[in-house]
């Protein structure tokens, strides 16, 4: 498995199983029927973004996108989201990609990574990003609404990019 820049050829092996998971509506709060059109923008990020594929062969089996989480005063903080094709799950694919945007955004200069909205229940997601150094800094209640659990939290995890002071 390679990792590298997405481009606009890639999109139609991103959307099939970009579909799949927003219609799960378990991880993304993104509508679940959008189209090929409508979604695009939502994932293939723009500079100073940037969109990834995680490629076997010639097979898409996971994305990831990135960039600042905010603009101008906040441009410092990056943000991420990432996909894997369920097809191809448990294959180490998230943590590859999770690995890759640690680097990429280090290698940009950002200070950090926080996560706005991970769902509290997605336990491997929850379990991968502390694996990668991310805490949870905070949970607002009863902020997705997950279709086997109901109303559950989202959680924002930040990783400081920052060597440690002693």
């Amino acid at each position: 498995m390679r990792i590298r820049t997405a481009d606009d050829a890639d999109w139609p092996q991103i959307y099939p199983f970009y579909s799949v998971v927003m219609a799960e509506e378990k991880t993304y709060p993104f509508p679940p029927d959008q189209t090929p059109d409508e979604a695009k923008p939502w994932w293939m990020e723009s500079p100073p973004g940037r969109t990834v594929v995680a490629v076997d062969g010639d097979t898409v089996v996971g994305s990831a996108k990135m960039g600042p989480n905010r603009p101008g005063r906040g441009a410092h903080i990056a943000t991420a989201s990432f996909l894997v094709d369920p097809a191809h799950r448990g294959r180490g694919i998230g943590r590859a990609l999770g690995d890759h945007v640690i680097e990429w955004c280090r290698s940009q200069g950002f200070h950090g990574i926080q996560f706005n909205a991970v769902v509290s229940v997605n336990h491997p997601a929850v379990h991968l990003w502390q694996a990668l150094g991310f805490e949870i800094v905070g949970t607002v209640p009863d902020a997705f609404d997950h279709p086997d659990h109901g109303l559950v939290g989202l959680h924002v995890m930040y990783r400081s990019l920052q060597p440690p002071v002693w």
